[in-house]
């Protein structure tokens, strides 16, 4: 494969592989999300799927960047992947607590809203954004939402959507530089592994159709 030469960017010598090659679109997707309206030191960021591969290193880069971090999950095995990322608390969105349990962590309501499933989340969101919040959506997942207007003009949201692809060069360069820094500074870590070989790539690709929890890693020989 031919790459342009900035597409090509270098591990810190103490970064594996397995880090390295969990990052590209999830890392640089989770920085757009994170920091696309400036710092979010002191900040409280909510983290929606705290487990999956753009919430972990949402938790990791907002936490290594002095926010508050919250997210959420739907199982008590996605709840310690976000845990170990950093995220205090981390609740089920699917309890009727939930609201309730992120205003006790937030009491002035969150800042700003990683989201993988507006349309399944919007409710929650809105329950716990604080006034001039920000939800950044980088999912498309489900049905699409109702967006209630005058509800988001009257608490001032923004609401943005996110598709790193078509993201300005310079806030992708931002967040290259962003992301190795990070991982000098040993704040990104892997996800849980499911390794599989070259000639088990069909059972690899079902492994992630069926939502496995961490990464899927090929293991190419030679």
């Amino acid at each position: 494969m031919c790459l342009p030469e900035r597409q090509a960017v270098a591990l810190p010598e103490a970064v594996g592989f397995d880090l390295g090659a969990s990052l590209g679109i999830p890392a640089l997707t989770a920085h757009r999300a994170v920091f696309s309206d400036g710092p979010i030191t002191g900040q409280t960021i909510l983290v929606a799927g705290g487990a999956g591969a753009v919430g972990h290193f949402a938790i990791e880069l907002a936490h290594h960047a002095g926010a508050q971090v919250i997210a959420t999950a739907s199982s008590p095995q996605k709840a310690a992947v976000a845990e170990a990322a950093g995220a205090d608390p981390v609740v089920d969105y699917r309890d009727q607590d939930a609201a309730a349990t992120v205003r006790k962590a937030a009491p002035d309501g969150v800042d700003r809203i990683v989201e993988v499933a507006l349309g399944a989340n919007l409710q929650l969101d809105l329950a716990v954004l604080a006034r001039s919040g920000t939800i950044v959506t980088y999912g498309a997942d489900g049905p699409d939402p109702h967006i209630p207007v005058r509800d988001l003009m009257v608490a001032n949201v923004t609401l943005r959507f996110l598709l790193i692809y078509g993201v300005p060069e310079p806030a992708l360069r931002q967040a290259v530089a962003d992301v190795t820094t990070a991982l000098a500074n040993g704040a990104l870590t892997e996800l849980p592994a499911h390794r599989y070989g070259l000639d088990e790539i069909a059972a690899a690709h079902e492994a992630a159709e069926a939502g496995a929890i961490g990464k899927v890693l090929i293991d190419i020989d030679g």
